[in-house]
């Protein structure tokens, strides 16, 4: 049996920008990117703290060392630059795996 768990989060990370006229998805800076164990088109859930939107999206490479965390496309439309987020990727493992496994959670 295969059970879905958390494997990733980003946890109180503040929106920098939004992109409207940008093919979907969220941008990430890569150095948050490795720090939480995601990868370029990992499917995500975007939660925002300050308006209660949730989306489910990929990650896009932003630029390391930027600090960067931008909605783009349609996700523009659910939060604006300040709102805190949470960013949640899931993994399908084993029972058995599941339960040794330990998720990366970076606080902010």
């Amino acid at each position: 049996m295969l059970i879905q768990i958390l494997k990733s989060k980003l946890h109180r990370l503040r929106i920098t920008e939004t992109n409207l006229n940008y093919i979907g998805s969220i941008s990430i800076d890569e150095d948050l990117m490795d720090a939480s164990n995601l990868i370029e088109g990992e499917k995500v859930q975007v939660v925002n703290n300050n308006n209660g939107e949730r989306l489910e999206t990929y990650v896009i490479k932003g630029k390391r060392g930027s600090g960067m965390v931008c909605l783009n496309g349609a996700a523009a439309r659910k939060g604006q630059p300040g709102d805190i987020i949470i960013v949640i990727s899931y993994a399908l493992m084993d029972f058995e795996e599941a339960k040794q496994f330990k998720p990366t959670v970076v606080f902010f």
